[in-house]
């Protein structure tokens, strides 16, 4: 069999075998650890499992047309979103399109091969990079280390290995310094801009940051370049038209991504606070681990070398001085308030405040590569990149983060790079010297991933890979499927934020960092539950909420034995279904109301009929004693046991809202409902307690300080509830078409009113081709006429303006391609 030819010259091979040399680290560090898909423990931990193993199920759904709306309209999640920014945020990497060749089943080890094969890309990247700058003959192994080193950093192996769409950032670092480097030689301007365009559309967040990254080192370049300084400030222009073409290009997705952001509810906000130097000393270590420190492990090889550059006397004094002090004040930066916004676009993130360490890896990195690539390190300069090393480790001695493991790996580690260095500037032993680096790195590298993989476990929310549970979930949800007509919720006991991504179904489950602002509030207002501040809305499960949302099949599920709050539970997998008005419903078009305090009484508003009685309350604690006042509205309470006492109708079904509750509430001998409240981050939503009537007695078992309002019990008459949803089936749409962008429903012959659609008025919607009207905060319109027909669209905010302004930077990248093919003709024809 024939090599192919892309694998012929040495930086190809260089390229392939560190993407080879990555992605195996990081197999053999899960596989150290048992993690999956080497051994029981589950990798999807915090988002990862939350959020975007969900999101890369939906992606595998569109890819294989079994997705409800389209790749604009979102039909599963929160009663209706918007998809373009949520695919612009988590989706939009081409890597992320490996996720259709896997079964549905096997989403979860879809997503690890996806992170492998940007692992790999990154290091094969940053290979190809280093080789540009200076090619290094006959080190070009050395290179393969370190651009393996750089992937296999601790900010990819530790953070971004469960924030898969960071990796695409790590990919798009080397990649960007790529097309700097041929926009200030004049190279392939078309391949730069496509390049900036995918690094951009891939994940723009880290793109930024990239792209910052990518200008110290176009300066760096042009600071030390022989030329003039027209060609210096012509290099520069090159840079900027092709960053700038590049970013208009990728506009039809940044655009409504940077506009879901400013629709979406506020998250949280943090103040930045630097990090203690000897915890940042600790993180450049293996085998550490922190939330709130930069992860810049690389491996005792790549530290060494990026150490000796400053002694390293065949690189011209120069360069040694500018390289250095771009890693020395970019690793300031990170600890210095103005920059750490600037780093991360003027706003501190909620998670990590270190999002811009592959950045200094990959300066480090470079640094390194510069050191080693005109000739080996002679003793000095090893005996001072030596000195370098040892004076980090020796600072980091104070921090806690050194763990057992961290000095002996080390200590190994600077044993076998110092002898490999030593052994390659003779030739004969060049075979013993790249086994020795090569190993260091992948040791401490799999050792690093080990460690972590476990840290994660113990320290953040975890989540189990797809298994029984979400095949019979997803069985279910199908059996009961009958979309358009009525939605299927997959149940309030989830495994996941996002079960409906993940089991199929209409459901009013939804977390992203684009849960829309109007969603949450709405949400809030009919008694729902939350998490993440409002960014993770759970399910509302009440029979008032599912008429108006027309939720006419609900699954219920076992409680998830793999979240760790839960005990054991037996009940077998049902569907409950109930008679539910269409998803387009008439109301009378009564002007502007809002809502009040009591979500009994706002349901009751968006459902249009009285059905809730809400009595007054008493709250007492296990000794008799009256509960104190948390205020006017409510009562303060301390871990224990209370009874609350209320008095319902007879034959009423009784539900309780208390959001800041943590613990459980039972009335009788019916089955205690879990209540998780913890406000402002956690909400408890209103849960249904059992039927009861007259005098009523809830137990309730606190297990955190919290409150309970006052007005908490509410007591529904499904009678009533049932006369209102006749009268909503009555008036309401005869027909209803559904589509990736829109909905069309006619209705009865001589209809008048607001036409209103059981879905959030977020920003896009359209009807009739002027804005939507909002009921309540769902999508309304006004109809009439002896043919009423509601047609309403969505389009995304930003896409019309991102459209166009891609569509003009195409204009501009087909000018620069059609000047550069004259230029290039000019120069043949005159050439002797």
């Amino acid at each position: 069999m024939r090599t192919p030819s892309i694998l012929r010259s040495p930086r190809a091979r260089a390229a392939a075998l560190a993407s080879v040399l990555a992605a195996l680290s990081v197999c053999a560090g899960d596989a150290v650890a048992r993690s999956y898909p080497f051994g029981p423990h589950t990798r999807s931990v915090n988002d990862l499992g939350n959020q975007f193993v969900p999101f890369h199920a939906r992606l595998w759904d569109l890819l294989h047309g079994q997705a409800d709306g389209g790749l604009l309209l979102n039909w599963q999640s929160g009663f209706g979103t918007s998809f373009l920014p949520d695919f612009g945020t988590y989706l939009s990497s081409p890597f992320a399109l490996l996720v259709g060749v896997f079964p549905k089943d096997r989403i979860d080890l879809a997503v690890y091969a996806v992170t492998l094969v940007k692992t790999g890309a990154a290091a094969a990247a940053m290979t190809w990079l280093l080789t540009a700058l200076r090619r290094g003959r006959g080190r070009e192994w050395a290179a393969v280390v370190l651009g393996a080193s750089y992937a296999l950093c601790g900010w990819s192996v530790i953070e971004a290995v469960y924030n898969p769409m960071w990796l695409d950032g790590l990919i798009a670092f080397p990649l960007l310094c790529l097309t700097a480097e041929w926009a200030r030689t004049g190279r392939r301007p078309v391949l730069g801009t496509l390049l900036v365009t995918l690094a951009w559309v891939s994940n723009f967040y880290t793109a930024y940051m990239a792209t910052l990254g990518a200008a110290l080192v176009l300066v760096v370049r042009l600071v030390l370049e022989d030329g003039t300084r027209r060609e210096r400030v012509r290099g520069l222009g090159r840079a900027v038209r092709t960053v700038a073409l590049g970013i208009g290009l990728a506009a039809p997705v940044l655009v409504p991504v940077f506009l879901g952001t400013r629709h979406a509810y506020p998250g949280w906000t943090r103040a930045f606070a630097p990090a203690a130097w000897d915890d940042v000393a600790a993180r450049l270590l293996p085998a550490t681990y922190s939330f709130f420190t930069p992860a810049v492990f690389l491996g005792t090889g790549a530290l060494l070398l990026a150490g000796a550059l400053a002694f390293q006397r065949a690189v011209p004094r120069t360069e040694r001085l500018v390289w250095t002090g771009l890693v020395a004040g970019v690793a300031l930066s990170l600890q210095w308030e103005p920059t750490h916004l600037l780093w991360h676009a003027f706003a501190t993130p909620n998670g990590s405040p270190y999002r811009q360490t592959f950045v200094l890896s990959g300066l480090l990195v470079i640094a390194a590569w510069l050191s080693v690539a005109s000739a080996w390190p002679d003793r000095r300069a090893l005996l001072g990149g030596a000195g370098v090393v040892v004076l980090i480790a020796a600072g980091a001695a104070s921090s806690a983060l050194v763990t057992t493991w961290t000095y002996p790996l080390f200590a190994a580690g600077l044993v076998a790079v110092a002898g490999a260095l030593v052994l390659a500037r003779h030739g004969r032993y060049a075979v013993l010297a790249a086994l020795l680096l090569v190993g260091a790195q992948a040791g401490q590298a799999a050792a690093t991933t080990a460690y972590a993989d476990r840290q994660r476990l113990d320290r953040l929310d975890d989540y189990g890979p797809w298994g029984e549970r979400q095949s019979l979930q997803a069985a279910a949800v199908a059996g009961a499927d009958g979309w358009p007509r009525y939605r299927t919720d997959p149940g309030l006991e989830q495994s996941t934020a996002n079960d409906p991504l993940v089991a199929g179904g209409q459901g009013g489950a939804y977390y992203s960092s684009h849960t829309p602002d109007v969603l949450t509030r709405t949400f809030r207002a009919l008694g729902a539950g939350w998490t993440s501040n409002g960014r993770s809305l759970q399910d509302l499960d009440s029979a008032v909420t599912d008429a108006v949302f027309s939720v006419g099949a609900r699954v219920h599920m076992p409680r998830d034995a793999h979240q760790v709050w839960n005990r054991p539970d037996a009940r077998p997998v049902t569907v409950t279904r109930a008679e539910v008005p269409p998803l387009v419903t008439v109301r009378p078009d009564s002007g502007s109301v809002g809502y009040g305090r009591s979500p009994f009484r706002n349901q009751e508003m968006l459902l249009g009929a009285s059905v809730y009685t809400v009595p007054t309350t008493a709250l007492h604690a296990a000794d008799g004693s009256e509960a104190p006042d948390a205020g006017p509205d409510g009562y303060a309470v301390r871990p224990g046991t209370y009874t609350l006492r209320a008095a319902c109708p007879a034959g009423s079904e009784v539900y309780l809202w208390a959001p800041d509750l943590f613990g459980r509430a039972q009335l009788g001998s019916a089955e205690a409902a879990e209540f998780r409240g913890e406000l402002p981050s956690r909400r408890a939503g209103v849960r249904a307690l059992g039927d009861g009537g007259g005098a009523l007695a809830v137990s309730l078992r606190v297990e955190r300080d919290g409150t309970v309002p006052r007005d908490a019990v509410g007591c529904l008459d499904r009678d009533r509830l049932a006369d209102a949803v006749a009268g909503l089936k009555r008036t309401g749409a005869t027909r209803v078409t559904v589509t990736g962008s829109g909905v069309r429903a006619e209705l009865p012959v001589g209809t008048s009113g607001l036409a209103v659609l059981a879905a959030p008025r977020i920003a896009g919607w359209s009807c009739g081709g002027r804005p939507a009207d909002s009921y309540l905060g769902l999508v309304a319109a006004p109809v009439s006429g002896d043919r009423p027909v509601l047609d309403c669209s969505f389009r995304p905010p930003g896409l019309k303006a991102g459209s166009l302004a891609g569509g003009v930077a195409l204009m501009g990248l087909v000018a620069v391609g059609v000047t550069g093919r004259r230029r290039k003709g000019t120069l043949r024809k005159g050439a002797p």
